[in-house]
């Protein structure tokens, strides 16, 4: 379905003075507008204020068949006939040519100049001429490299561009024949080439081909595909039974086929490659991967073969990578990227555009009111010519290249009108006897031809359109000779005043068809995509005015889905985000209705109103606005209502509106612990502690922390990147701490915050700097050893949780709130906090100045020590600020060596400070391998002790006893007198000796 609109794409249009009636003609990319006729070519300005000036002519050969031009390089082609022989040339060079009388230079392809007379090619034009085996049909040059492809009966010849090296100062454009394709069972009739891509058209056939780079080996490869895959396709001898068949006045017409990707390989064409290049690194292209067949069948519904059901204006149009380099020269090939192609092709009723890079698609089919005779596709459009009309259609390709180069397009932060949204035509111009036209940059060339039977009356110079003399004022019948024809250059307007005009127009359709509004501000959308894509083309001033309609078509866009009821609602979010208009902004834009009551609010309004609430925007709702965004979901979207309560942007709601809304929810039994909790958190905002209160005690805390973790921004807001507390988690820290913690752990466990970012929360929650810890991030981590997350590393936060009782200790620092839970509560709840040692409480009972707190702490580190799962070697750094000289600071040193196994040195430690723990500690720790420093260690040393008497005499002598009483359970008699010290008196060691010789004779 072909949408039509009425609008002026048209701007101006001059006529181009030429002296003959042209009978080719082509744009020459840049600033140049050629002209054949009979054995001359004409040139002329179509830029800035020169625009038809005639700038340069030079003669050719013979009469022009066919010619193109190549902005790399910058040289013209043609292919000329001169007695009944074709030529193929290539004019290089003619920006120098003045004046028709001006030396031009003629030279083979391929041949050397020679250096000395090489100064004479800066300054005159070249004519390269291309010697072919068989007469050239068609050429096409390469927009990216300026490569050269020529179409034969039954074969396609490929001439790079290259530039010859005459001296240090000088260097000529010339071609090299390099590469041909031969094609069989079908004969070119137009062909284009762009990038190693060829397409191929006959009268009824079209065939798309890549050619691909050789082997890294640099082995030229043959292409030969199969050439009977296909039995519906007659081989060449079935063609000739075809042609005697037809001659007896039967007509045998083949099906359509349309074959995309390696399918199109069984169409039956042949396709083999020659390298002739004259040295094998020089071989670019080695293998042909087969693309797309279509074949169409006449239309003989009336019995009648006609000649006029013919294809025509075959056009691969390049799109090149948005902000590439696009200048001429020898490195444009390495300056431009190309990132996605088109093809066109047209039969005189019907168009067809595909898409050819990644994926071989058809992306529109164009329907004309008229026979066609001639189309050009450009980004923007494509403009067909019938006998009468120009036409102007709209095209796809930005569509289809926005989601080509961004990976985001169609999802909630970008979007794009869809590549099969139907076509429309933007106007119908009217043009009598129209006969050719081509395109460049922002110029149609037209050229007209009167039907030379009837001329018109002319009358008003104003209104002429074809006339270029206005003497003749009655109709009259004119000779053939006579009949009149004009060259045209018309100029589109800019992208932005059809813009404008495109939306001024859509307006007439928003109160009658959204859809058709959409419509047409989907077309401006994609014609702003479409003149940004050509960056390098753009002034600043003007790039800059295509962003800034941009960003308004997407807002329009946007007002449209807002308001739109359908599947495609949610549109409206990445279209408003691609205006940069403020929700506020945006809001404003919104009709709302004098009865909010009975206001229908669409879908697409509601999601990207919700959506953008749910970001945590750092932009705050006026009261006003924010008033209106309750009612809107108290009246469509009441489940959401709390949800949209807690979102920062909503932070000067009313809370007595808000909590009658609340309300509002209960009556309708849509209450739930989210409601509840919103309730709370507005009657905190009303200074109401009793109706908060209230609230809060209507639920068990499990329920109320499930609460928090559906709407977390009821404790935790974002505002310009930080996490910021809320009133109601200030006001839960003085009076339900332990709910507190519990919630924020358990949005920790539903990845609602991160480690990071719960230890930040607390620490401004509590107002302590990054170096201080409060006591409920302590507890905090405390609880996270508890639950046991499993996203939780282990060793980092044993080593935080250490780090900070060691310091407490240090400093004597108490706890700046009361501790959520004891060490007696973490040893019972949590299995990495293990049960105390008992020496260590021998060796701890010994001072009874502990507080309370101090004794917490110590406890708690002793315990996380003592547990299954702490790695000790991680905090010995940070025991030296703990200094021994306390009894709380001996334990944790002496516990510390024991679980880095220095025995020996604790030993000596207990001995010399607290003799009593001595025997719990040997009795716990001195097992298996450690077993003999009973022996070895501690029974001399406390002989020693002993024999040097002193206060501690009656611990080391009961010591000594517990000793003995293990080493001769242990060691054989004669062991133990080994053991025993020299000096000592048997009579003391005799009931143990007696023990030992008792246990020999037993065993």
């Amino acid at each position: 379905m072909v949408h039509l609109y009425n609008l002026h794409p048209f701007g101006s249009q001059q006529v181009v003075p030429c002296k003959l009636e042209p009978e080719r003609f082509c744009g020459g990319g840049r600033d140049a507008l050629f002209v054949a006729a009979g054995c001359k070519v004409e040139a002329f300005a179509v830029s800035g204020h020169e625009l038809c000036r005639p700038r340069g002519a030079f003669s050719t050969l013979g009469r022009v068949l066919r010619m193109a031009y190549s902005e790399a390089g910058d040289y013209l082609v043609t292919i000329e006939e001169k007695n009944k022989a074709t030529f193929l040339r290539a004019y290089v060079n003619w920006r120098s040519k003045r004046t028709e009388n001006s030396r031009v230079c003629i030279r083979m392809v391929g041949h050397q100049v020679e250096a000395p007379s090489g100064a004479a090619f800066g300054d005159q034009m070249s004519i390269v001429e291309m010697p072919l085996s068989e007469a050239p049909l068609c050429i096409s040059c390469c927009p990216v490299k300026g490569d050269l492809l020529v179409g034969c009966s039954n074969k396609l010849v490929l001439f790079s561009l290259k530039y010859q090296v005459i001296s240090e100062e000088l260097s000529i454009l010339d071609f090299e024949r390099s590469l041909i394709i031969h094609i069989d069972n079908i004969t070119p009739v137009e062909i284009s080439f762009c990038v190693g891509y060829v397409a191929v058209m006959s009268d009824l056939e079209v065939l798309i081909l890549k050619l691909e780079s050789r082997p890294k080996n640099g082995k030229a490869v043959n292409h030969h595909p199969r050439k009977t895959s296909d039995p519906r396709r007659p081989a060449q001898g079935t063609r000739d039974e075809t042609s005697q068949l037809e001659s007896d006045d039967f007509v045998i017409c083949q099906k359509p086929m349309e074959l995309l990707g390696e399918k199109s390989e069984q169409s039956g064409v042949s396709i083999t490659l020659e390298s002739t290049g004259l040295a094998d690194e020089k071989v670019e292209y080695s293998h042909v991967h087969h693309l797309l067949y279509r074949r169409f069948t006449p239309d003989i519904s009336f019995c009648v073969l006609s000649d006029d059901i013919k294809l025509h204006s075959l056009q691969l149009l390049p799109i090149y990578q948005t902000g590439s380099p696009t200048s001429s020269g020898k490195n444009l090939s390495q300056e431009r990227e190309l990132l996605s192609l088109f093809c066109f092709f047209s039969l005189p009723h019907m168009g067809y555009l595909y898409m050819v890079v990644k994926s071989v698609e058809l992306m529109s089919v164009y329907q004309y009111p008229e026979t066609s005779q001639q189309a050009v596709l450009t980004p923007q459009f494509l403009h067909v010519i019938t006998s009468n009309n120009l036409q102007c259609f709209t095209v796809r390709c930005s569509a289809a290249v926005a989601r080509e180069e961004d990976p985001y397009m169609d999802t909630t932060l970008k979007a794009c009108p869809p590549v099969s949204m139907d076509v429309c035509a933007l106007r119908i111009q009217l043009f009598i006897g129209l006969k050719a036209i081509c395109h460049f940059k922002n110029h149609i060339i037209l050229l007209t031809q009167a039907d030379p039977e009837v001329i018109p009356e002319r009358r008003d110079s104003s209104r002429r359109l074809l006339s270029r003399k206005d003497t003749s004022v009655k109709i009259r019948m004119p000779s053939v000779a006579e009949a009149g024809w004009n060259l045209y250059i018309v100029n589109t307007i800019s992208p932005v005043q059809l813009y404008k005009e495109m939306v001024e127009y859509s307006d007439i359709y928003k109160t009658v068809k959204t859809q058709s509004c959409i419509h047409l501000l989907s077309e401006a959308h994609l014609l702003l995509r479409a003149a940004l894509m050509d960056a390098q083309q753009l002034e600043p001033g003007e790039r800059a005015e295509l962003m800034e309609a941009f960003k308004e078509s997407c807002g329009h866009l946007g007002d449209c889905y807002s308001r739109l009821d359908t599947q495609h609602s949610h549109l409206a979010l990445p279209y408003y985000k691609m205006s940069d208009l403020s929700l506020t902004e945006v809001l404003a834009r919104v009709d709302w209705a004098v009865d909010h009551e009975s206001q229908k609010y669409e879908r697409g309004l509601i999601f990207y109103i919700n959506h953008s609430l749910y970001e945590n925007l750092d932009e705050e709702l006026s009261e006003e606005l924010a008033a209106r965004v309750a009612q809107l979901f108290h009246a469509a979207e009441p489940k959401q209502l709390p949800h949209v309560l807690c979102s920062p942007s909503m932070k000067h709601t009313d809370p007595s509106l808000a909590l009658s809304y609340l309300r509002s929810l209960d009556t309708c039994g849509l209450s739930s612990i989210l409601v509840t909790l919103t309730k709370a958190a507005m009657a905190l905002k009303l200074g109401d502690l009793d109706m908060h209160r209230k609230e809060m005690q209507s639920h068990s805390e499990m329920k109320l922390v499930c609460g928090f973790i559906l709407e977390p921004r009821l404790l935790i807001q974002q505002k310009k990147g930080q996490l910021v507390p809320t009133e109601f988690a200030v006001h839960l820290k003085e009076a339900q701490p332990g709910l507190l913690v519990a919630s924020v752990l358990g949005l920790q466990k539903n990845s609602k915050i991160g480690i990071e970012e719960a230890d930040s929360f607390f620490k401004m929650l509590c107002g302590h700097g990054e170096d201080k810890i409060p006591q409920l991030l302590l507890d905090f981590w405390e609880a996270q050893l508890v639950a046991c997350l499993p996203d939780v590393v282990l060793q980092e936060l044993f080593f935080k949780l250490t780090l900070q009782y060691i310091w407490r200790l240090s400093q004597r620092q108490p706890p700046d709130t009361p501790p959520l839970r004891s060490a007696e509560d973490l040893i019972n709840t949590c299995s990495h906090y293990g049960l105390i040692y008992p020496w260590v409480h021998i060796l701890i009972s010994s001072d009874f100045l502990l507080d309370k707190n101090y004794m917490e702490d110590l406890s708690k580190l002793q315990s996380l020590m003592c547990g299954p799962s702490f790695d000790i070697a991680s905090i010995v750094p940070f025991l030296d600020s703990l200094s021994e000289d306390t009894v709380a600071g001996l334990s944790v040193h002496v516990l510390c060596r024991t679980l880095l196994k220095e025995y020996e040195q604790c030993i000596d430690t207990l001995l010399e400070r607290c003799p009593e723990a001595v025997i719990p500690y040997a009795n716990h720790q001195l097992k298996e391998e450690s077993r003999p420093l009973w022996w070895k260690m501690l029974l001399p040393q406390l002989c020693q002790r002993i024999r040097c008497g002193g206060e501690k005499y009656q611990l080391y002598l009961s010591a000594l006893k517990e000793t003995l009483s293990v080493v001769a359970v242990e060691l054989e008699l004669r062991d133990f007198l080994s053991a025993l010290p020299e000096d000592g008196t048997a009579a003391f060691f005799l009931p143990y000796l007696l023990y030992c010789s008792r246990k020999k004779s037993l065993t």
